[in-house]
């Protein structure tokens, strides 16, 4: 399963049910952009270690933006943008999530649901 932003937002806030989703998840995976998302969110060097022993010690595996990712996140863009929303980073999550046929976990729902090659389980805090 590779995760969204949200649902390591809603772990590292203490929530018990997302640490309990990413700690009995079998294979646990993370974008590379959901990775930097989470320290572009840290306001100093103590949370950006702190997001990087999480990750760690979760067994977190970060998985590379490649070609393929970008192409389909292009494509999804053009496709769901002026319909339904979607982001570029939202694209890109999806995308690999797709292209390593995986599901997504997310509490945000409206931003992937009109994927419809996209496995998605949605989380609720």
């Amino acid at each position: 399963m590779i995760f969204d932003t949200d649902v390591f937002i809603w772990a590292q806030r203490g929530n018990e049910k997302a640490a309990e989703l990413m700690q009995n998840a079998p294979e646990k995976y993370l974008s590379i952009l959901t990775y930097m998302e989470l320290l572009q969110a840290a306001q100093n060097k103590t949370q950006h270690k702190y997001i990087k022993g999480f990750v760690t010690s979760f067994g977190f595996n970060i998985l590379p933006l490649t070609e393929n990712i970008g192409h389909r996140a292009s494509i999804y863009v053009e496709e769901y943008a002026l319909s339904s929303g979607i982001r570029s980073g939202d694209a890109i999550i999806a995308a690999t999530a797709v292209e390593n046929n995986l599901t997504l976990s997310s509490g945000n729902a409206k931003h992937f649901k009109a994927i419809k090659d996209l496995n998605l389980k949605i989380f609720k805090p």
